[in-house]
């Protein structure tokens, strides 16, 4: 199985998932994550905020955010090599690079519409509705 690495931008906590404007890539990156992980996927995430020396032990990180600035963030490696910039991998290309099947997708209704999900413990996790994530909804994110 291979090694993924996520540098993110600065973000205020681990999962970035807070303050009262929640950044709705976010959320859906850190249920991608949860899901990963509960699957056995190697996946390690730094923070630029918290982190930084990771931004700069890592090369092809490095070399990016010298190139691009901070625009380049996130950045994915797979095994050290850069696997995307710019953007989040969705949960089918960690799967791909994982090497492991997504399970079997199925439609879940909502209250106000139907989204895409995949049944049982792999299911999209979605804010509280107070918006109050790791910052306790202050908004100083």
């Amino acid at each position: 199985m291979n090694n993924i690495q996520v540098f993110d931008p600065s973000l205020c906590c681990s999962t970035g998932v807070c303050g009262v404007d929640v950044d709705q890539q976010l959320v859906q990156f850190s249920a991608d994550v949860d899901w990963a992980r509960r699957k056995g996927i190697a996946l390690e995430r730094f923070n630029l905020a918290q982190q930084p020396m990771a931004f700069v032990e890592h090369a092809p990180v490095r070399v990016l955010l010298e190139r691009s600035g901070e625009t380049a963030l996130p950045v994915i490696l797979v095994d050290g090599e850069v696997a995307l910039a710019g953007r989040y991998p969705s949960r089918d290309e960690l799967a791909r690079w994982a090497g492991v099947e997504l399970g079997i997708p199925v439609r879940v209704a909502g209250p106000a519409s139907e989204t895409s999900a995949t049944e049982g413990p792999d299911a999209v996790a979605e804010p509280d509705s107070a918006g109050s994530g790791c910052c306790g909804g202050g908004g100083n994110c």
